[in-house]
């Protein structure tokens, strides 16, 4: 009796050297410090004196570290397949504005998901932030939020590539995973979007706005109503649709990338072979 044939490795469009892993750590923590402040810094901490310039201030600090990250990580091996492979994926923004502004309906993020997948943690960052910040302006979405979206949507396309079990399990198993990773997700991803856009409420204009001189306990709570009130009901949309279209259509499209990127041979080197002498008539 013998053993069944050995799983193929996966490829990866990108390997994740020391250096991208401590840019990935680096933007990551400040990424969480500029979601988190208002819970992380005490009530008369100098930093809620500026509440209304804090975002900013988080904003260009990420938009240079993401462009530190993506550089890391393109000088430790985006290739020019990998490259050619971003862009047709990049080009999955054009998604976004199909379904952006009905209940949350938005198919990007189930490319995301599976592109992360297929392709691994370190080209899902960048594929994440890269496809974020074309949509932002295919959409018009300019803003200090931005940022913000960009990591956001790194982290997510990521996480989808640090899943367990790429070279093992498949099939529904496979899907089931991707779906539930995709619904809890999409949950966060508004989550964490909600904590950019909170602090510029105006605290005379909502009592579920972000309060600089309360507790941490009770802006906690006002954090719970915001995203009741405000993006329960879209993010709900945008998890219901990444699920749906990842169980109905994730097989073929899993297929697709995976035959892909085996084409594009990524881990092989580009070699030039010099043309040999054309052989004359005698």
């Amino acid at each position: 009796m013998t053993g069944g044939a050995p799983a193929q490795r996966q490829a990866r469009a990108v390997r994740l050297g020391p250096r991208s892993v401590a840019a990935l750590l680096l933007v990551s923590a400040v990424g969480v410090a500029g979601f988190g402040w208002p819970f992380l810094a005490p009530p008369d901490a100098s930093l809620n004196a500026h509440a209304q310039d804090a975002p900013w201030l988080f904003a260009g600090l990420l938009v240079l570290l993401v462009a530190v990250v993506a550089a890391t990580i393109s000088e430790s091996g985006l290739g020019p397949k990998a490259v050619a492979m971003l862009g047709v994926l990049a080009a999955g923004a054009a998604l976004r504005p199909i379904g952006a502004g009905t209940a949350g309906l938005e198919p990007m993020f189930f490319l995301m998901v599976l592109s992360g997948r297929v392709l691994g943690p370190g080209f899902g960052f960048v594929l994440g932030s890269v496809t974020m910040f074309a949509s932002a302006l295919l959409t018009g979405g300019v803003g200090p939020w931005m940022p913000f979206q960009m990591l956001s949507m790194g982290w997510f396309t990521m996480g989808a590539g640090l899943l367990p079990g790429p070279d093992r399990l498949r099939g529904r198993a496979e899907l089931l995973m991707l779906a539930a990773y995709g619904f809890l997700a999409a949950f966060a991803y508004g989550t964490v979007m909600n904590l950019a856009g909170w602090t510029f409420m105006n605290t005379l204009a909502s009592d579920i706005a972000f309060d600089p001189d309360a507790s941490v306990p009770d802006n906690l709570a006002r954090f719970v109503a915001y995203c009741l009130a405000t993006s329960l009901g879209w993010d709900g949309g945008r998890a219901a649709m990444t699920v749906v279209l990842t169980l109905t259509l994730g097989t073929t499209l899993l297929k697709a990338l995976r035959r892909a990127t085996r084409r594009a041979a990524f881990e092989a080197p580009v070699t030039f072979e010099e043309a040999g002498e054309v052989s004359r008539p005698t």
